[in-house]
């Protein structure tokens, strides 16, 4: 069940978001709508405002209590300092060739996984929160680090605007690079097919617990690497290599979709065991998810 109806968020569509212009507008419109569905929520505990918030504590000053939110949520929060409301988000985008998949819905995998992290970027900027972008393939192609700052969306945007797929995939050799180099509790947000080796993808992630730093992964899959809906002769191109090869979709159907679910089940068990958000994400399905994953993975690290 959504937190809304799909009538209520005719935008949030891929396949409409997809012809609305820059990426800023974009983002604009997903945050936007997002944020003024869950206002409409009929699920307590998430606001607009619960940066400025924690929940009441025993022991805490019950002056501090406000009561006006505790009238629409039936909870008690306390008003926070400015200082304990601010994280450190680093989004870390897949930018290798196989990203660049994309069917008959609107976006490739790249381009899907772009409008999320300009979105969850203007979501960050938002609530306060520094944010920053690494993009990857087999190694850093790109790097804005976490900020604040005036103006600092807009590089981040510019930045993410001129991103393009080409190279091989090596998940895990960024992911340690990025860890050596944060100092600071935050966020990690993955953004990525993660079509590499589960076992070293998983490694990688960890070091960012290792360091104290909460992790989030988006696992952005086209619908038809999900479903496999071929019926006819096809070829198949790897879209890092340029290797090609002629498949009958129905001799190896079963088997790719052994193989994929078994690949998706991994992630979901072994990543959720540790502790670490994992949403899989169909390019063909509106983005919410993400945001509210977002958010509670937030709510939970201040």
């Amino acid at each position: 069940m959504a937190p809304w109806t799909a009538h209520d968020r005719p935008f949030l569509d891929p396949a409409v978001v997809a012809r609305l212009g820059t990426l800023e507008l974009k983002a604009r419109t997903i945050v936007e709508g997002f944020l003024s569905g869950l206002h409409r929520s009929p699920f307590k505990g998430f606001s607009v405002e619960f940066a400025e918030y924690r929940q009441y504590i025993p022991g805490d000053d019950l002056s501090t209590i406000d009561w006006k939110v505790y009238a629409r949520s039936d909870r008690y929060y306390i008003k926070k300092f400015e200082e304990e409301t601010n994280l450190d988000c680093h989004l870390l985008l897949d930018v290798s060739g196989s990203m660049g998949y994309g069917s008959h819905h609107g976006m490739t995998k790249f381009e899907y996984g772009a409008v999320l992290a300009a979105s969850l970027a203007y979501l960050m900027n938002r609530q306060r929160d520094a944010v920053g972008l690494t993009a990857f393939d087999e190694d850093i192609v790109s790097m804005l680090p976490a900020s604040a700052r005036p103006g600092h969306l807009t590089a981040l945007l510019v930045t993410l605007d001129r991103l393009r797929t080409a190279r091989e995939t090596n998940v895990s050799k960024p992911l340690h690079q990025l860890a050596n180099t944060l100092t600071k509790r935050g966020i990690v947000v993955l953004i990525s097919d993660l079509l590499d080796d589960p076992d070293e993808v998983i490694r990688g992630l960890k070091h960012f617990q290792f360091r104290g730093i909460d992790v989030i992964v988006f696992h952005v899959l086209d619908h038809d690497e999900i479903e496999f809906p071929f019926d006819r002769a096809t070829r198949f191109e790897d879209l890092e290599t340029n290797e090609e090869i002629m498949a009958v979709p129905g001799a190896v159907r079963d088997h790719y979709l052994r193989e994929i679910g078994a690949l998706i089940e991994r992630y979901r068990r072994d990543l959720g065991a540790q502790g670490i958000d994992y949403q899989l994400l169909d390019t063909n399905r509106p983005l919410e998810l993400a945001l509210l994953s977002y958010l509670s993975t937030r709510s939970r690290a201040l």
